[in-house]
């Protein structure tokens, strides 16, 4: 039986936004917390009740930044128990395990009257985006056909920029002492939302056949292709055995399972030399991707964009996430079209001389050149290093390998994303040794690590 299904049922779209769920709560929780800072910490704002809980909770900017970072950490437990948890509980309870650490964290952060509570909900919230992470983009793969794959998993970094686009719109109106909880609240009923409807969306067929569940495995993929035939398996997979799989050629499934590969662990994936390329392709794709600064320079460009346009300063941040939003719809329609190496080497090279311009631009108080660069950074970012790691994940590796594979992929990305954190400023200060004219070398600095990373992973990736 030939099945020409090029893109989903109605219904396989609906599991497809059911997915992304994890991918948006990953975003949401990136940048929850940076319009709220001021009245959080009581920053001019007098402590009072209201409705029996604090309207903010005392605290440091060095706890703060302790609240903040917490996410990091709980991402990298996330992200190192997802090969366990998606092998062993399928991609579906993977992604409803993440949906009630992220409801749970959610909640207890928006009824939080101490920094204990705001540390334990907030971690929980990690551990939730580190396993979402990790499973959104190997589950769209799975169930995406492969003339739409690419593009299928372009929609990761659009829900991830889209979450980071409405808490900074939402943190601008509800930003207040008795409102500003409301904004985890929302983030605790999607996930809820999400949760309630975990028993109508399919598991992944190609999971489903790994497992030997054949009736399941037809069911599955009728629902989402309108076929029982896999549209997914391509002319690259044709040879793995993990993808030889009887419904193909036994429409009727009449003949038995094919022997399935069993999926391994972080520790074999590490030891396997067959393996080694696909790691070290996906490995340096997530390095490269934060630690060419995106982060960092979200948060700085509100201190250089400010300074040319002060009467905006509360809508900065807010303008470079729509931005990103916008940009990262040019790669769904590019991506199967141009390929992804050539979309990574487009995104580096334009990262490579923003953050040169940027450099020069506050080195010689040129804000006006500064500001641009920012702009051009996070357009070369979203087009490239953002969406296309997260696509290559399940593509450069054979499907019994994939969850090990994302695990160590995803926990280098939070550790780097941790590390850059952790040393932009104390490095910013030690290479500007006190003058403000200097502050742009931490720039250069970035643009040489991005050049080393993304070379070793242009060397060992073909596309």
């Amino acid at each position: 039986m030939q099945n020409d299904s090029k893109t989903f049922t109605l219904y396989g779209w609906t599991v497809c936004t059911w997915v992304l769920v994890v991918s948006f709560q990953y975003g949401y929780h990136i940048s929850v917390l940076n319009q709220l800072q001021a009245v959080l910490t009581c920053r001019n704002v007098d402590t009072g009740i209201y409705y029996g809980l604090p309207v903010c909770i005392p605290m440091s900017d060095a706890t703060f930044s302790v609240v903040t970072s917490i996410y990091t950490v709980g991402g990298l437990i996330g992200s190192m128990g997802a090969s366990v948890a998606m092998d062993r509980f399928g991609r579906r309870g993977a992604s409803r395990i993440s949906a009630v650490m992220t409801a749970l964290g959610a909640l207890l952060m928006g009824v939080s009257s101490s920094v204990v509570a705001l540390l334990l909900g907030r971690g929980l919230v990690g551990i939730g985006a580190g396993l979402g992470i990790c499973v959104g983009p190997i589950y769209l793969s799975e169930i995406a056909p492969s003339k739409i794959r690419g593009s299928v998993g372009v929609l990761t970094q659009l829900a991830i920029v889209l979450g980071i686009m409405l808490t900074q719109a939402m943190g601008l109106y509800l930003a207040t002492p008795r409102q500003w909880r409301f904004v985890l609240f929302i983030s605790s009923a999607v996930s809820i939302g999400q949760i309630c409807l975990t028993p109508f969306i399919v598991e992944s067929p190609s999971y489903l056949g790994r497992k030997s569940l054949v009736e399941d495995q037809k069911s599955a993929a009728r629902r989402l292709w309108g076929s029982a035939k896999s549209p997914s398996v391509s002319a690259r997979d044709a040879n793995d055995p993990s993808l030889q799989d009887p419904l193909l050629d036994d429409p009727e499934g009449q003949l038995e399972p094919a022997p399935r590969v069993a999926a391994i662990t972080v520790t074999q994936l590490l030891q396997a030399r067959e393996l080694r390329q696909p790691l070290l392709i996906v490995s340096f794709a997530m390095l490269s991707q934060q630690v060419s600064g995106i982060n960092a320079v979200l948060y700085y460009s509100n201190d250089i964009l400010s300074k040319a346009l002060p009467e905006l300063g509360p809508f900065v941040s807010l303008g470079i996430t729509i931005i990103n939003v916008f940009m990262t719809f040019p790669p769904i329609f590019l991506i199967e079209r141009t390929g992804r190496k050539w979309l990574l080497q487009a995104s580096v090279a334009g990262a490579l001389v923003s953050h040169i311009a940027v450099g020069i631009g506050l080195n010689t108080g040129t804000v006006l050149l500064s500001s641009i660069a920012v702009m051009t950074f996070v357009t070369s970012f979203a087009i490239g290093l953002g969406p296309v790691p997260f696509v290559m994940i399940s593509e450069v590796s054979p499907p019994h390998a994939v969850s090990a594979l994302s695990t160590v992929g995803l926990s280098l990305n939070w550790i780097a994303n941790f590390v850059v954190g952790l040393v932009f400023l104390p490095l910013r200060n030690l290479l500007a040794s006190g003058d403000v004219m200097k502050e742009g070398r931490i720039f250069y600095v970035f643009a040489g690590v991005l050049f080393l990373t993304s070379g070793v992973l242009f060397r060992v990736y073909r596309g």
